[in-house]
């Protein structure tokens, strides 16, 4: 396989990609690049697919928190290719089926080649599927005005979504060279904190129901129609709690408290500067160390499994199990599909949807527990996977201190005395962090969020925001301290 990558690079190297910045970018710019690229994914995020119907039906309903693409857009498809692309990558890495050399930088640059051009392909087998399962459904009023077959404007929806795709492909390298941070993690922030926004202030009553989807609002509908000797009872404190939606709330404040104390707990590791006498330094190991990222890759995982069971579920195949739009309601489908709120694991809240009136409580008990272990036991493989890939492992980490010239007092300036250092700390917090973080978004998901955003979408927006904070104060030292950049190994 390392062979055919190789052999290949040359034609991979020909898809265009963003240049990168020969010098310095000034923080200015950089902030100025990633507002243009935010307000750009706000403008694609309107645009709609020219020619869908109606009655399409988005499969990945259940995951746009964390997708960052806008249902009936023509980024529909928001970062699924990418984060696909990805998985594919670290499981033929961590099967051996792909051993580059991730240090060397020639195979590195083939490895980052092969990606680009993966994630291009994934942008096609993401979209195919969706139009040719009969999810994206052309609007045939549309096709007999202009006058031309629906297979035509079946095709158009797939050249539509493919430029979306792509878009969001070359905006992730603008902001990973030019901004700060990476585009996928802008672009998640963003739109779960749309949803947020939208979650706490929509005055719009949806079709079914009597009270507002915002909660603010769906709390001024409860103080002007419920009697408050009614709130103060046992099943009025429950409906205040989950209909009410401040369990919600309080689920939200909670984990943003504990991610943000997670983000804070760190091993520190001395360093020293082997040619500035008395320059000091520490290099933190987070609690989180590989970050919320290993989540995308198991939700994304679960959504791959997801659509390929309506995919057959449409073809008639209903051994695996039934669906209602976007939603398993039997089989093993529904024991793999992810929980999202107490009406997903609390059987007599379970059992008031029509579908699953007649469940087994042990099914849903062993939906909950399947969705647990999928969580924690996917945090963790996918975090090693992660640091292994991404360069943070002890050896690439160790590489990269000694070539800025630290080392840690009273060893040897060697980057291998350096990496066994490195190695008692960082295995074993990438293992626990996983854990934690596979913990806490089962945690968000079995207690609801704001905006129904999911846990794993709650962690993804407060963990990079965090990660944003300290990126820009990190921007704003090295443009005051020219000198830290190259300690920083950023010259």
């Amino acid at each position: 396989m390392d062979e055919i990558i190789k052999k290949l690079q040359p034609y991979f190297e020909r898809i265009p990609s963003v240049e990168r910045p020969k010098g310095h970018i000034p923080f200015k710019e950089k902030f100025g690049w990633i507002i243009a690229v935010l307000l750009l994914y706000f403008v694609l995020s309107n645009v709609p697919v020219f020619g869908l119907s109606p009655e399409s039906i988005d499969i990945f309903e259940r995951y746009r928190a964390f997708f960052a693409g806008k249902s009936g857009s023509i980024i529909a498809l928001g970062i699924g290719p990418i984060v696909t692309a990805s998985i594919i990558l670290q499981l033929l890495v961590g099967a051996g089926i792909i051993s580059l050399d991730l240090t060397d930088p020639d195979d590195r640059a083939a490895y980052q080649d092969f990606q680009r051009f993966l994630v291009f392909v994934m942008i096609a087998l993401e979209a195919l599927p969706q139009i040719l399962g009969g999810f994206l459904k052309p609007n045939l009023s549309v096709a007999a005005q202009l006058g031309v077959s629906p297979g035509l404007l079946s095709f158009l929806i797939f050249i539509q979504l493919f430029i979306g795709g792509v878009l969001i492909v070359y905006m992730d390298e603008v902001v990973s060279k030019w901004g700060i941070g990476s585009g996928v993690s802008l672009f998640i922030l963003a739109g779960i904190s749309q949803s947020i926004i939208t979650g706490l202030f929509n005055w719009v009553v949806p079709k079914g129901s009597k009270m507002p989807a915002g909660i603010i609002p769906r709390w001024i509908w409860i103080s002007q129609n419920v009697p408050p000797e009614q709130l103060l009872t046992a099943s009025g404190m429950g409906f205040l709690l989950i209909d009410g939606g401040a369990l919600a709330i309080i689920t939200t404040l909670v984990i943003i408290f504990l991610v943000v104390f997670a983000e804070g707990t760190r091993v520190e590791i001395p360093l020293a500067h082997s040619l500035v006498r008395g320059a000091r330094g520490r290099f933190p190991i987070k609690l989180i160390y590989a970050s919320v990222l290993p989540m995308i890759f198991v939700r994304a995982l679960q959504a791959n499994v997801q659509i390929m069971g309506m995919v057959l579920y449409r073809k008639g195949i209903t051994i695996f199990g039934e669906y209602v739009g976007s939603r398993p309601i039997s089989g093993l489908m529904y024991m793999l599909s992810p929980v999202r709120s107490p009406y997903d694991w609390i059987p007599a809240l379970v059992k008031q949807n029509p579908y699953f009136a007649d469940m087994p409580s042990w099914m849903i008990t062993g939906h909950l527990l399947i969705d647990a272990t999928i969580l924690v036991m996917g945090g963790m493989l996918f975090a090693i996977f992660w640091v292994q890939t991404s360069g943070m492992d002890a050896r690439t980490v160790a590489d990269q201190l000694a070539k800025s010239g630290m080392q840690v007092p009273g060893f040897r300036k060697r980057p291998q005395v350096l990496a066994r250092v490195l190695s008692r700390y960082i295995p074993k917090v990438t293992v626990v962090g996983g854990a934690a973080i596979g913990v806490l978004t089962l945690i968000a998901n079995m207690l609801g969020t704001i905006g129904n955003v999911t846990g794993t979408g709650l962690l993804l927006a407060v963990s990079i925001a965090y990660k944003f904070y300290e990126d820009l104060a990190k921007e704003q030292l090295t443009e005051m301290h020219p000198m830290i950049r190259k300690l920083l190994g950023e010259e």
